[in-house]
């Protein structure tokens, strides 16, 4: 399979993640409010609208390989910030809780791992950046 496919077959999956994210987050701010204030966040309602935000305009960067290499790093660094904020140490003495945890910080570090990866082999020939 040729690079350029693979290159855009790894910004489809990561956008897959992000985009939904960011819409999610957008259309309930109550709840992602409510998300931010527990972890202890200032402002949750201003947080809430910039990660929104930012996983939306982001993934749909990375998906259409426009400023791919920035986008990318970004959100790796994003990526690793809120694995570390919202799943490290966290479900306290519920086994359950504390395995969905460490899944999900897990989840979060290998999401930045690709991203970095993406950073480096930029977007390829089918996007906007053209390789």
């Amino acid at each position: 399979m040729s690079k350029n496919l693979l290159l855009l077959a790894a910004r489809i999956l990561i956008a897959a993640m992000f985009v939904p994210a960011g819409v999610s987050t957008l259309s309930n701010i109550a709840g992602s409010s409510g998300y931010f204030a527990g972890l202890g966040f200032p402002l949750p309602t201003l947080v809430a609208w910039g990660v929104g935000l930012f996983e939306l305009a982001g993934g749909a960067l990375v998906l259409v390989g426009y400023q791919t290499r920035a986008a990318a790093l970004l959100l790796a660094a994003f990526a690793l910030a809120a694995g570390f904020i919202g799943h490290y140490g966290q479900g306290g003495d519920d086994p359950v809780l504390a395995f969905m945890h460490s899944q999900a910080l897990m989840k979060d570090i290998a999401t930045a791992g690709g991203l970095l990866a993406l950073s480096v082999a930029g977007a390829g020939a089918f996007s906007l950046d053209r390789g």
